[in-house]
């Protein structure tokens, strides 16, 4: 047995690749395409600190919460097990050295929202990919795109032996290549979220400007200014009063009798909030996201709604991506898939708990241990909690059998008196 352990551990040592040092990632291959492909969109500087993130923070958490799970499926497609092996574990438990299942999905989601694209790269494999498709993906990152070839891809990835972000070229059979759907609503250049940032980073500029220490006084000189000498003097008289006010402990300067000094109580107006209300509004329309949503508030239709049509059509693209590019065509025939799970009970208020554990149970939809489990319960160690079967009935027939049971025994009884 340790012999064998042995073996394996050589074996890993000859053949193991990471990204950082393999050979897969020794310069470009293929032509370089000369145009800016969809994935290039970026937000602008301020979003972080407006609504727009947290749109994007609130849409990659509830992306984030569906579990994704490496799985067996039977011959009519259904799901009959979970396959616990390291790309099982790498999407659920631990990622990478930095990264927790749950921490791995959340950058993931949130680099395809800001970004329009996201790059998942196995950096860890027991094989290189170069000279075997039945490998095993041990780590997982996600970086961006920065250039696009034909059959690769520049990445800016996390070197986690420099602690540096730097970029690597990868091919793309190698990588998972995940897009926004929401691309056009949300990082095309011209899109509703990107020009909402640009309306708000415009908006903070002019919070900053107003913020300043700025008087904004106008002083009017008691005579006209036209000529050059007395453009100099007027000059003169700024930098004169400039000098007192900031000399002076309290901010006090003197001027002339005649002068007179206006000061500019507001800016000028102009539609700057109303664009950008008319923007927040059609953004999140756009993205079928309600105030409701943001603060916790909706109700269970809208947040269906919202799941059906939004989370889970983003998390559909990054399963589908995952099962082309991280299983293998063998795996594949052999029922081997990536799944996503969310917990539909999450939603539910504890009152409405009751009434749909007993009729999910009654119809044998869930054994009583498994709604158990998703209210945060231990499991019963009882037998009859992990069988599917209707409790009423099943109670309902061992009276029956109960009550045919004694009046057998009280016939037998009778025939022997």
């Amino acid at each position: 047995m340790k012999g064998g352990v042995f073996i394996k551990f050589i074996d890993r040592i000859k053949n193991g690749w990471k990204a950082f040092s393999g050979s897969l990632s020794q310069g470009p291959s293929g032509s370089q395409i000369i145009y800016t492909p969809s994935q290039s969109g970026g937000f602008y500087p301020g979003y972080e600190k407006s609504i727009v993130g947290s749109i994007i923070t609130r849409i990659a958490l509830d992306c984030a919460q569906v579990d994704l799970i490496h799985a067996k499926i039977d011959d009519n497609g259904r799901f009959k097990e979970e396959i616990d092996d390291s790309l099982n574990r790498c999407l659920k438990k631990s990622s990478n050295l930095d990264q927790t299942g749950f921490a791995f999905r959340r950058d993931l989601y949130m680099t395809i929202l800001a970004s329009g694209c996201a790059i998942v790269v196995p950096t860890v494999t027991d094989k290189d990919p170069k000279y075997s498709e039945s490998y095993k993906i041990e780590e997982f990152r996600v970086g961006t795109p920065q250039t696009w070839y034909t059959d690769s891809v520049d990445v800016n990835l996390y070197n986690q032996l420099t602690g540096m972000f730097e970029i690597i070229n990868l091919p793309k059979t190698l990588v998972g290549i995940v897009e926004n759907p929401f691309y056009s609503v949300m990082n095309a250049p011209m899109s509703s979220l990107q020009r909402l940032s640009r309306k708000l980073f415009i908006l903070d500029k002019m919070d900053d400007t107003l913020a300043s220490n700025k008087l904004n006084i106008i002083i009017q000189l008691p005579y006209t200014i036209r000529s050059e000498l007395r453009k100099q003097e007027a000059t003169k008289r700024l930098e004169d009063f400039n000098e007192q006010l900031s000399k002076s402990k309290f901010g006090v300067a003197y001027a002339d009798g005649a002068e007179k000094i206006i000061q500019l109580n507001r800016p000028a107006e102009n539609d700057l909030l109303a664009q950008i209300t008319y923007l927040t509004n059609q953004s999140m329309t756009q993205l079928m996201i309600t105030d409701s949503i943001l603060n916790g508030t909706a109700e269970k239709r809208t947040m269906q709604n919202y799941y059906y049509r939004v989370v889970d059509v983003i998390v559909t693209s990054a399963v589908e991506e995952f099962r082309r590019k991280f299983l293998s065509e063998t795996a594949r025939t052999q029922g081997q898939t990536i799944m996503g799970f969310r917990d539909p009970f999450k939603l539910v208020p504890a009152e409405d708990m009751a009434e749909i554990a007993d009729k999910y149970t009654r119809n044998e939809i869930f054994s009583s241990n498994e709604i158990r489990q998703s209210m945060g319960s231990r499991p019963s160690s009882d037998p009859r909690a992990d069988e599917l079967r209707n409790k009423n009935i099943s109670s309902t027939e061992t009276v029956v059998k109960e009550t045919i049971a004694e009046n057998s025994d009280k016939e037998e009884n009778d025939g022997n008196v």
